[in-house]
C-alpha cells in the first residue's frame, strides 16, 4: 500500500514546486518566451497600422483627385487596424486560462483583417503598394507567430494546465483560510460582545423587577393585582344584565326611548365598558346604578326590551339582589383600592420610581436591539463561516485528486 503523505497549505506549496518544477517550470518558461514575441508581433503591427495611416494622410493632404479616393479607403481601414490592435492586450500574468483567452481575441481579430485586405487593398491598388507589402509583410510573421503560439497553448501547455491549476487551488485555499481565521476572530468578538449586553439586561431588569415589587411601587403593583380580582368579580356580579343593559342602551340612542339622564346614560356606558371604574366612581349606595335599574327593571317589566323569558328572570333576580346591597361590600372595596391606587400614584416616590423605570426600559429596550443587531450579525457570520469550510473542503479534495493525477502521489492537505 502506498504511503500518503500529508502536509499543510504552507508546506504544500514547496512540495508541488519540487514534485513538479522539472515539467512545469520549462513549460512555463515557454510561454513566456512565445507571449513575449507575440506581444514584440503586436507591436510591430500596431506600428505598420499607424504607417498606413500616416502615409494615407499625407496623400489625402496632397489632395491628388488621382490618389484621393484610394487614400481616403487606405486612411479610413488604417484607422480601423490602429483601434483594433490597441485593443489586444497581453496578459500580465501567465497562465494557461489567460493563454487561451488571448489567442482567442488574436484569431478574431487577424480573421477580420484577412477579410479586409482581401476586400480593400484590391480596390486601393496600384498605390501605396510598398505601404500594402509592409503591412502584409509584418502581419503574415504575426500570422506564423501566432500560429505557434496556437499550437503551443492547445498542445504543449494544456497538458500542465491541471498542474498550474492546482498551485491556482492552492493560493485560493490560503485565501480562504485566512478568511476562515478572520471569521472566527468576529465571532469570539461578536459572542463576547452578546454575553456583556446580556449581562447589563439581567442588571437591569434585576433593578426593575426591584423597583417594582418594593416601597410605593410594589404597593402599587399589588393594588394593581387587587384590582384586576375586582374588576372580575364586579364583571361577575353583573354578568346577567349584560344584554340588558345593552338593550336599554340602544332604546336611549336608536329607538324609542329609554328616560334616562344624561348622566344616567354616561353612567350605563361606562358600566358597559368598565364595571369596575363605573362602580368605584360611584357615591355610597351607588345611586347612579339604582336609578338605571329601576328603569330597566320597568321596561323588563313592559317586555319593552324583547328579552327570552330566561335572561329576563335572571335581569330582574340580579336587579333585587343589588337593591338589597348585594354590591355593598364589593363597592366599598372597589373604592377603597382606586382609592389606594390615586394616592400611591401621586406619591413623590412613586413619580420618581417610575421615572427610574422608564429610563431603564428604555435602556433595555436599546440594548435588546443592540442584541439584535449582533445575533443578525452572528448568523451572517455563521453562514459564511460553512460557506468557506465547504470551500475548503472542495479546495483540498481537488488538489488532491488532481496531485494523484500528475504525481501518481496520494497526498492529503490537512
Amino acid at each position: 500500500m502506498s504511503e500518503v503523505s500529508k502536509f499543510s497549505t504552507a508546506d504544500l506549496k514547496v512540495w508541488l514546486e519540487r514534485e513538479t518544477g522539472s515539467i512545469f517550470v520549462p513549460v512555463h518558461m515557454k510561454a513566456q518566451r512565445l507571449l513575449d514575441e507575440m506581444r514584440r508581433v503586436l507591436e510591430s503591427l500596431l506600428d505598420a497600422s499607424k504607417m498606413l495611416l500616416e502615409n494615407s494622410g499625407k496623400e489625402i493632404d496632397k489632395r491628388n483627385m488621382k490618389t484621393y479616393g484610394r487614400a481616403r479607403a487606405l486612411n479610413k481601414l488604417a484607422k480601423l487596424f490602429v483601434e483594433r490592435y490597441r485593443q489586444l492586450k497581453a496578459p500580465e500574468k501567465v497562465t494557461h486560462e489567460n493563454m487561451d483567452v488571448f489567442v482567442k481575441e488574436i484569431q478574431k481579430a487577424f480573421a477580420v483583417t484577412e477579410i479586409d485586405i482581401r476586400n480593400w487593398f484590391p480596390r486601393i491598388s496600384p498605390f501605396f503598394i510598398l505601404d500594402r507589402r509592409k503591412f502584409q509583410t509584418v502581419f503574415e510573421r504575426a500570422k506564423i507567430a501566432l500560429k505557434e503560439l496556437d499550437g503551443f497553448v492547445s498542445k504543449e501547455y494544456v497538458k500542465t494546465k491541471t498542474l498550474e491549476d492546482t498551485f491556482q487551488l492552492r493560493d485560493k485555499l490560503t485565501a480562504l483560510e485566512r478568511q476562515l481565521k478572520e471569521l472566527e476572530e468576529k465571532k469570539v468578538n461578536v459572542e463576547a460582545n452578546e454575553a456583556a449586553i446580556e449581562k447589563q439586561m439581567m442588571e437591569l431588569q434585576r433593578r426593575m423587577d426591584e423597583l417594582k415589587t418594593t416601597g410605593g411601587v410594589g404597593q402599587l403593583g399589588h393594588t394593581g393585582d387587587e384590582i384586576v380580582v375586582l374588576c372580575v368579580e364586579v364583571k361577575h356580579n353583573l354578568q346577567h344584565l349584560q344584554k340588558p343593559f345593552i338593550k336599554l342602551q340602544s332604546l336611549a340612542t336608536h329607538g324609542s326611548g329609554s328616560g334616562l339622564t344624561p348622566e344616567e346614560l354616561k353612567k350605563l356606558v361606562q358600566y358597559l365598558e368598565d364595571p369596575f371604574e363605573a362602580l368605584s366612581a360611584e357615591e355610597a349606595g351607588y345611586p347612579l346604578l339604582r336609578r338605571i335599574l329601576e328603569k330597566l327593571g320597568r321596561f323588563i317589566s313592559e317586555d319593552k326590551l324583547k328579552l327570552k323569558p330566561e335572561k329576563a328572570r335572571k335581569a330582574e333576580q340580579a336587579i333585587n339582589n343589588i337593591n338589597n346591597n348585594s354590591l355593598a361590600d364589593l363597592h366599598q372595596k372597589c373604592k377603597d383600592a382606586m382609592t389606594r391606587k390615586t394616592k400611591l400614584s401621586m406619591s413623590e416616590e412613586v413619580v420618581a420610581a417610575q421615572k427610574d423605570l422608564t429610563k431603564l426600559n428604555e435602556h433595555l429596550e436599546l440594548l435588546k436591539r443592540n442584541k439584535g443587531v449582533l445575533e443578525a450579525e452572528e448568523f451572517t457570520i455563521n453562514r459564511n463561516h460553512a460557506e468557506t469550510m465547504e470551500k475548503i473542503r472542495n479546495h483540498k479534495n481537488e488538489i488532491e485528486k488532481n496531485v494523484l493525477s500528475f504525481t501518481s502521489k496520494k497526498i492529503v492537505v490537512a
